[in-house]
């Protein structure tokens, strides 16, 4: 059983080997001839150093000890595209002009407004730094750490030691920075039994929703489909009750016995930010 896919971020003696690579973080906007920050994850979410990124324009890169990658947008592209070597599937970033993405002032444009303790905050406008560690943001003072950057957008993992609830983002590149904005921080709390699934058994995984009493929406994705299926594909979404007692539930049918692996994730849409 694994809850949720989330990014780990830590001094490890034995990191990842780059064969363990699985997700590929792009920044979803970046800045034509702007550097740029990538990062890539294995299956449970942990940077993953020396893997070998190939572009569509023919460049590559490998990760480096942190498990991310700086690079530069191309010049004269509207989409680049980019893949783990050796891996299926690839991920697009949009490619844009200086003009639309003016690089002397810093905006915030959209947030997810609901953030997962254990996931990351995406954050689109203009004038942010394109290597990662320039960029300075924090959560009521405290700093986040930035997985993926653009001039136009950030990936941003909330500390460690900070409580579900509203929270207080700051964001500066340099000399740069922009107003205080609010986010909502989730705690997402898995309550199922850890033994193993066997074939025809069924069983209801809840998800307690901490920090917001409104509903949000979840997915769950299934890692290990030949041991178990989530009623209603591989890939299941669902709305949280709201309230004090805020849950979710996915249910679970064993296939054939093992250890059932799940990725269960907050999906909040953009919006502008509030303050």
């Amino acid at each position: 059983m694994s809850f949720p896919l989330a990014v780990t971020i830590q001094a490890q003696d034995q990191p990842p080997s780059p064969s363990a690579a699985r997700i590929l973080l792009l920044p979803r906007k970046i800045v034509s001839g702007e550097r740029a920050t990538l990062a890539v994850l294995d299956v449970g979410g942990r940077l993953t150093p020396g893997v070998t990124v190939q572009f569509s324009n023919g460049d590559q890169l490998k990760t480096d000890p942190t498990g991310r990658g700086l690079f530069v947008a191309p010049l004269n592209s509207d989409k680049l595209y980019a893949s783990i070597e050796g891996r299926p599937g690839r991920v697009s970033t949009t490619v844009l002009t200086a003009t639309e993405s003016p690089l002397n002032s810093l905006e915030v444009a959209q947030v997810t407004r609901f953030v997962s303790l254990s996931d990351r905050l995406e954050i689109t406008g203009h004038g942010f730094c394109g290597d990662a560690d320039a960029n300075h943001v924090t959560f009521d003072n405290k700093p986040g750490f930035v997985l993926a950057a653009s001039p136009a957008y950030l990936a941003v993992i909330p500390p460690a030691d900070v409580h579900p609830g509203p929270s207080q983002v700051q964001v500066t590149c340099g000399q740069k920075s922009y107003q205080p904005f609010i986010v909502v921080l989730v705690e997402l709390a898995l309550e199922a039994s850890s033994v193993p699934l066997s074939p025809g058994e069924h069983r209801t995984l809840t998800v307690r929703v901490k920090g917001v009493p409104a509903k949000v929406t979840l997915e769950a994705r299934n890692l290990a489909p030949d041991i178990a299926e989530v009623q209603g594909g591989p890939a299941v979404r669902t709305i949280s009750t709201g309230g004090p007692d805020n849950t979710a539930k996915f249910e679970l049918t064993g296939k054939k016995r093992g250890n059932f692996v799940i990725s269960i994730r907050l999906v909040s849409p953009p919006t502008p930010p509030h303050y």
